[in-house]
């Protein structure tokens, strides 16, 4: 039935927050604190809030705009100051403060460790440095207060899919399930949404597969930062000189998988932008009795090319 086929059109994506406008904006140094922190900046800017990097007392911090011109200030613990590398703290600590009412000052979110062994574990202490939990304790505050420019759910991304199925929609579902009995069954899953890739039928279907690859919190990106940030940790638990070394390649690995996902974060809106292509014209059919085409007259050799008479003595 007609009825049966009608589907909710799929909502547009978010577009991310501007840059900041400032000269430090084209420096090499603020671009990679900016890289290091993409996995909380960009999640952030497709909610629609302006991000900036700055300096604080000790640490480098992410300072969130506010529509009620009050700020957010992300930092890694102050005091002892934090020997982890920017981007990738032990913990987070967000508050959010006011240039002119020091009354609205809060604390919204504090995972790093407590320096105080008898005092009560913070329950998000737990998170340490992951970001996750930290972009749904700013989302669930901000939702309070109203001053989120573009609220989404605290376990979706920007990228909120529509609530009906539909046929572009379809390719946003997991890939398929690994092949029974491999060893490699996360390497299979992956070759499956690339083989769903290779057979999409427009720009709007690999658009919603890159989505899979690309969500800022949710993707798969994302979360193999998480993973390799998780494996630097685990790597310390050796207490071994070496661990230390490979939880530093590691943590470099997930800074690099962050950057890449802020380079890529419009690749999805562009693939959808593209115009399909039409289908190649058939050739008109030949009716069955037809009588075959004449064969082709081959054109006369050309009197230059036939070769020259022989002279009889």
């Amino acid at each position: 039935m007609a009825a049966d086929k009608t589907t909710t059109p799929e909502p547009r994506p978010v577009p991310l927050a501007p840059l900041p406008d400032h000269r430090n904006v084209h420096t090499p140094w603020w671009q990679e604190l900016w890289r290091r922190h993409a996995h909380v900046i960009t999640p952030l800017r497709a909610r629609g809030l302006q991000c900036d990097i700055e300096f604080g007392l000790s640490t480098y911090n992410v300072r969130v705009s506010l529509p009620d011109d009050s700020y957010l200030v992300i930092s890694p613990p102050h005091d002892p100051p934090s020997e982890r590398p920017p981007g990738d703290p032990e913990g987070w600590i967000a508050t959010r403060e006011h240039p002119d009412d020091q009354t609205l000052f809060e604390v919204i979110y504090n995972s790093a460790p407590s320096n105080d062994p008898s005092a009560p574990q913070r329950p998000e202490a737990r998170h340490g440095g992951s970001a996750q939990p930290l972009i749904e304790a700013i989302d669930h505050r901000l939702a309070q207060l109203g001053l989120l420019p573009h609220p989404t759910s605290p376990h979706e991304g920007p990228h909120v899919p529509p609530a009906q199925p539909s046929a572009s929609s379809e390719a946003r579902d997991a890939p398929a399930s690994p092949h029974p009995g491999s060893r490699y069954v996360y390497g299979d899953a992956l070759r499956d949404l690339t083989d769903r890739l290779n057979a999409a039928e427009s720009p709007a279907d690999a658009a919603a597969l890159l989505h899979q690859i690309l969500e800022p919190t949710e993707g798969l990106l994302a979360q193999l930062g998480e993973f390799f940030k998780a494996a630097g940790e685990k790597a310390k638990e050796a207490e071994e000189d070496d661990g230390f070394n490979l939880s530093y390649d590691l943590a470099d690995a997930a800074a690099e998988i962050r950057n890449l996902s802020e380079v890529l974060h419009v690749a999805e809106d562009r693939m959808r932008a593209l115009t399909p292509l039409a289908p190649a014209p058939r050739p008109p059919s030949t009716p069955a009795n037809a009588s075959p085409p004449p064969p082709r007259v081959l054109p006369p050799a050309s009197p230059k090319a036939a070769p020259p008479a022989r002279r009889t003595p």
